[in-house]
């Protein structure tokens, strides 16, 4: 095996080989011992080419892929954030999320114990957010091609009766409310990266968030709006609520939480916090009417412990998101051009 060590007692490689990703003996095996014993349910047990199953109602569907650099950080690591990224956007239309399949994009040498480990955190992150992992695919590539690992995801999810959240349905005088702190993930991720320390220990965000979505419809099943604001940030996803709806949005500067590890490593390294990536937090639009009831129910879920209500939407000027400073002075929060942070999700 051209010196490719092998563990004698269980017949494991310890290193991923381009066998594995060959469709033979080898592949069959790394597919059993590695994703089929750890994934176990009535639907993928079949291993047929498709997952089979029966639905009523509207479907939420999404699709995915995840590229973080590095695979392992501070409170994650690439298959948390694949099975809670795609659970999110499902439940950012409301959908409960039923299903997943995932694809492992393996570059030749990666350790099998790291290849565990990522299977392990997915199993668990799928049980914490109520799916099954019915169907999926795995491709070795050569070294130098990856970088350790990518996966790729698709989800299923039903929507209730009743519901209907879109980023076009925000209108003037609904409220704009925030689930939590921003900016922990992308520090996090961007620490471990280059090296950073701080005081105290940053975590990613990184969490499910389809039962605090749950509770927030039972205080209001009218809620407008729904997204979780990751790449680029809570100002980028504003602007793309601002835009689809075609309103304004007006924020206070002094009701966003920001942590102060996060507004320090910001401060050095020259970055907003508002354009950093969340992987664990939400942007809900809501009825004024509703928006009191809907912030309640979102601090009673240990997701949204710390939500607040940050700004309202309005009539002028669609499509334009202002912030009022803590200073009392106004200024356009626009889209950036580029990702300052890229590979964070």
């Amino acid at each position: 095996m051209g010196g490719v060590r092998k563990r004698a007692v269980r017949g494991e490689f310890e290193k991923i080989l381009l066998a594995h990703g060959s469709g033979g003996k080898l592949a069959h095996e790394l597919v059993e011992k590695s994703f089929v014993q750890a994934f176990d349910n009535p639907l993928l047990a079949k291993l047929d080419d498709s997952a089979v199953f029966d639905f009523s109602g509207r479907l939420a569907f999404t699709t995915d892929s995840y590229v973080v650099s590095p695979i392992f950080f501070p409170g994650g690591d690439i298959g948390k954030l694949a099975v809670y990224g795609t659970v999110n956007d499902l439940a950012m239309c409301g959908a409960k999320p039923l299903y997943l399949s995932l694809s492992f994009i393996i570059e030749e040498g990666l350790p099998q114990s790291e290849l565990t480990e990522i299977v392990e955190s997915v199993q668990q992150a799928a049980q914490e957010a109520g799916v099954k992992i019915v169907t999926g695919d795995t491709k070795v590539v050569h070294r130098g091609s990856a970088d350790k690992l990518f996966i790729n995801t698709a989800g299923i999810g039903i929507i209730p009766e009743g519901v209907d959240i879109s980023g076009s349905n925000a209108i003037p005088g609904d409220k704009v409310l925030l689930s939590g702190p921003i900016g922990d993930h992308g520090i996090a991720v961007l620490s471990q990266r280059e090296g950073l320390s701080f005081s105290t220990r940053l975590k990613s965000d990184c969490a499910p968030l389809e039962s605090l979505v749950a509770e927030m419809l039972n205080a209001s099943p009218h809620i407008h709006c729904l997204r979780d604001p990751t790449r680029g940030g809570l100002a980028t996803t504003l602007n793309e609520l601002a835009r689809q709806s075609k309103v304004s949005i007006r924020i206070e500067e002094e009701k966003i939480p920001v942590r102060e590890e996060v507004l320090a490593a910001c401060e050095m390294l020259g970055f907003d916090p508002l354009y950093v990536a969340n992987e664990g937090r939400l942007v809900a639009i809501v009825p004024a009417e509703d928006g009191d009831k809907v912030l309640h129910a979102m601090r009673g879920n240990h997701y949204g412990k710390e939500a607040s209500l940050i700004g309202d939407v309005r009539a002028e000027h669609p499509g334009r998101v202002v912030m009022k400073t803590r200073l009392g002075a106004s200024r356009i929060v626009d889209m950036l051009v580029g990702d300052p942070l890229p590979r964070i999700c």
